[in-house]
């Protein structure tokens, strides 16, 4: 099979996703000015399910076999790779700035490295090995002394809730690719509409029903639910089925530069030094983890 060679719409594509992702922590922000971390998550949740299961019906995708293997993975991987990192993430940003957020989400290939040498057959080399560990020592430096400060604060918490939402992607990642063959579009409804079945008993229980509140948090979370959530879905898989997942790898190198932009400008939050130190450490990791990868794309 030859090497698919990324054209102007596929560089035009990664660029929206990195935009569009790296935008999605600011969008957080503001919608918790007006709703709870629950509600926000399960707001999210829900609108990009029903997004993409109305586009898998007009699509006529087809349905995977529903064996109880099947069933297993996808409420695991739906739990995983939706509700759980929806919430820790809405949760841990009423504590932390966005830009915060972002750049943990940077370390989730580095993550999910160790754990594909445990649980899969795709095996870690010494640059592996040594990406992983700088991009470690980068998350650490990002946390900084917080994580001492653990007992004293919401703070500390909210930083671990970020970092345990990348953990979260990690392991979904990998269950990802133990599952058994589905159509992606279906597979990103299914899990969408797993995370929502979680996440709407849970907020009705410690949140309530969520009353419309002002319009600009309201704003965020429609724009969550349909852009971030189901738009980036669709070009992320086009763009993978077209340019190939090396080229998709781009996209991690963009978000947490783009959630830093956005919460300066936007938000106007004062970041310490140390984050822009972790966020070169993580970038750096993740340049020589992917270094193989880098140099095929560039190599077109």
């Amino acid at each position: 099979m030859s090497v698919p060679t990324p054209t102007v719409w596929n560089w035009l594509s990664i660029g929206s996703l990195g935009l569009i992702w790296g935008a999605t922590f600011m969008v957080v922000a503001i919608a918790l000015e007006g709703y709870g971390p629950l509600t926000v998550a399960c707001a999210r949740t829900t609108l990009g399910a029903a997004a993409l299961l109305a586009l898998m019906i007009l699509l006529r995708r087809p349905m995977p076999n529903f064996t109880p293997t099947m069933i297993r993975y996808l409420v695991a991987i739906g739990l995983m790779n939706t509700a759980l990192p929806f919430a820790l993430l809405s949760w841990g940003q009423q504590y932390v700035p966005s830009a915060f957020a972002g750049i943990s989400m940077a370390a989730l290939p580095l993550f999910v490295l160790p754990l594909s040498h445990v649980f899969t057959d795709e095996k870690m080399s010494f640059r592996n090995s040594l990406g992983v560990v700088m991009g470690f020592v980068g998350a650490i430096v990002l946390i900084g002394p917080g994580v001492l400060r653990l007992g004293t604060g919401w703070e500390p918490l909210g930083q671990l809730a970020c970092i345990g939402a990348s953990m979260s992607y990690a392991v979904s990642s990998i269950m990802t690719r133990r599952c058994p063959p589905i159509d992606p579009l279906v597979m990103a409804a299914l899990l969408l509409t797993v995370g929502s079945v979680a996440l709407i008993p849970a907020m009705l229980w410690i949140e309530g029903v969520p009353a419309i509140g002002d319009s600009r948090p309201t704003l965020a979370i429609l724009f969550l639910g349909f852009v971030p959530t189901a738009l980036a879905a669709l070009i992320r898989v086009a763009t993978i089925r077209s340019a190939g997942a090396i080229f998709m790898t781009l996209v991690n190198y963009q978000v947490p530069l783009w959630s830093m932009v956005f919460g300066v400008l936007v938000l106007s939050e004062v970041l310490p030094l140390r984050f822009f130190a972790a966020l070169g450490l993580i970038l750096l990791g993740l340049a020589i983890s992917q270094w193989s990868s880098l140099r095929k794309l560039v190599a077109r």
